[in-house]
């Protein structure tokens, strides 16, 4: 009885997850879908599940430049990852392996800045950026966003780090390894899954921010996020060419993904070990 039990049990847990995986993964699957068809059966107030598939929408949103978009994007979350990943470690190795004093203060005072909107300091950040003439950059987006993202990765990072051996760093003290030497050669090496799951979290925060790369963009670094919004307007929406370039614009953080799959399993189950 117990043994049938448990597998009723198991099988509802099952059933139950399927469901939710299926509700959350169906609007995505109707993107897909969208994204092959006429801009008349995508708006059709029956939906199509059969239907001869077209590449007008790809082909609308590479005439609209998304190659430039996209591009930005790409320097944009790149080179604040690439910042992020720089601080972050040895910001993180200051808070776990040589904490610094008042350590769960310094703590506070990272996560503290995610505490306020980003509403809320959107006309200061303008106000700055307009009288340093650094509107509509690449620069700014990418300094602004690895400022916004960096209290992440250092708070994950640490969660690694205090994972680490301390007899693997006394060992490599012992041999006469500096700083920088422990830092590279020691600690980089151990939990470089973990910087792989804390980079890419960050880079997926970057690449789909929208509020301030919508206001403080105009032209020149504009990024993928506000070309989307673009194609609504008081005309309608345009719902092929829509799902067509969000589809292009979701490839890089999925196949960014598929790469860094392993060493972000690693990464998240390491920072998860307590």
């Amino acid at each position: 009885m117990i043994g049938t039990g448990s597998r009723w049990k198991g099988t509802l847990i099952t059933s139950i997850t399927w469901i939710l995986v299926a509700l959350f993964f169906f609007p995505v699957l109707w993107m897909v879908l969208n994204a092959f068809k006429s801009e008349n059966d995508a708006a059709s107030s029956t939906p199509l599940l059969f239907f001869t598939p077209e590449f007008g929408g790809f082909q609308t949103a590479y005439d609209r430049g998304m190659i430039d978009y996209l591009t930005n994007s790409l320097w944009a979350a790149g080179g604040a990852t690439v910042v992020i990943v720089l601080l972050a470690i040895p910001a993180a190795y200051a808070l776990s392996i040589r904490p610094v004093r008042k350590v769960q203060d310094s703590l506070f005072f990272f996560i503290s800045t995610r505490f306020m909107p980003i509403a809320a300091v959107a006309l200061p950040m303008y106000m700055i950026l307009k009288t340093l003439g650094a509107l509509d950059s690449l620069w700014s987006l990418i300094l602004i966003y690895a400022a916004i993202n960096l209290p992440i990765a250092v708070w994950m990072l640490r969660s690694f780090l205090m994972e680490v051996p301390r007899e693997i760093l006394e060992a490599a003290r012992l041999d006469g390894a500096g700083f920088f030497r422990e830092v590279t050669r020691v600690v980089v090496p151990l939990i470089l899954p973990g910087i792989a799951a804390a980079a890419l979290i960050c880079f997926i925060f970057a690449w789909n921010e929208y509020f301030l790369a919508t206001l403080l963009t105009s032209n020149d670094a504009r990024t993928t996020p506000p070309f989307l919004g673009s194609f609504v307007d008081g005309r309608g929406q345009f719902l092929a060419v829509l799902s067509a370039a969000a589809l292009v614009a979701a490839l890089p953080v999925i196949i960014a993904g598929w790469i860094a799959q392993k060493q972000l399993v690693r990464g998240l189950a390491l920072g998860a070990v307590k």
